[in-house]
This record gives C-alpha cells, sequence and structure tokens, in this order.
C-alpha cells in the first residue's frame, strides 16, 4: 500500500440473512485494520461487484447491509459465500443530481451554495424528494419547494 492510499482489508465470509434482510458480519479484527473507528464508510467490493456503505454497530457485532438493490444488481443472495474487500472511504459520498434541480439550482443564486453546504443525507433527502415524484406537475412542484427553502436558508 503506498503512503496516504486508505486502509484496506480483505476476508471471506457469507451473506447472512433472510426475506428482506441481508447483510455481512465484519470481523471485529478487520475493523481494527481499517483502523478508521468502529463505524467507517468504507467502499465494498464483494466477488468484483462495488458499492458504498458504513458499518453499523448491532448488538456487539459489526455489519453492512446488503439492500435489495445490492442483491439484484450483483446477483447474490443470502447464504451466498463471499470474498470481500474494504475500503475506507476518504471523500465524501456524492449525490447525483438530477438535471432538472441541478438547473433550478444554477438559476437561483445562494441556492446551489446552500444545498452544497448541506450534509450528504439532507443532498439526498430533497434529491430522493424530487426523484420519487411520479407526476411531472409534483416534481416541478418539489424542485420549486426546494429552491424556496434554500433561498430562506432551511434545509427542509
Amino acid at each position: 500500500m503506498s503512503a496516504g492510499a486508505p486502509n484496506s482489508a480483505e476476508f471471506e465470509t457469507l451473506i447472512e440473512g433472510s426475506g428482506n434482510k441481508a447483510g455481512i458480519e465484519v470481523p471485529a479484527s478487520v475493523i481494527d485494520r481499517l483502523g478508521a473507528g468502529r463505524r467507517p464508510a468504507v467502499h465494498i467490493d464483494v466477488n468484483g461487484f462495488e458499492y458504498r456503505s458504513t458499518v453499523a454497530v448491532m448488538g456487539g457485532r459489526y455489519l453492512i447491509g446488503v439492500s435489495a438493490q445490492v442483491r439484484k444488481a450483483s446477483g447474490l443472495q443470502a447464504g451466498d459465500r463471499i470474498r470481500v474487500k474494504l475500503t475506507v472511504a476518504d471523500t465524501p459520498r456524492a449525490v447525483d443530481i438530477p438535471a432538472d434541480f441541478a438547473a433550478a439550482l444554477d438559476a437561483h443564486p445562494g441556492s446551489r451554495g446552500f444545498f452544497d453546504g448541506l450534509s450528504n443525507s439532507l443532498q439526498r433527502y430533497h434529491v430522493d424528494l424530487v426523484n420519487g415524484a411520479k407526476a411531472d406537475e409534483t416534481r416541478q412542484r418539489r424542485i420549486t419547494k426546494a429552491i424556496e427553502l434554500f433561498l430562506a436558508g432551511k434545509p427542509r
């Protein structure tokens, strides 16, 4: 590993769970090797499929969720034997802003800067609201509401 590169660790395990719940238990020794605290943000490579998440602690166990979306995209399911590589995520998680929302942010001075200053979770909250609209009118109404909030200095 080169100097300054994020810490990483590899291990083999099974995807645990049933039904809609699935996850990966991370050995405590791996958490120690990563050296990024007990709940690090990590890039996960599972049998060649990559995604990003955060290690959770539940009942004294270190766990990473494997969402239905990840299982569908990767073809993995509970009970599968996997090879896992975790790499500490040393950059903020990027939020993909839809083109119409980005254009509205750019068209209203101050709203883009306010949005960019929000936490990742608040940015995702607003983007998910916009993307979750089924009708074009609802989508536009949600974009307009977000811009109004940002111009008023309110995150939500």
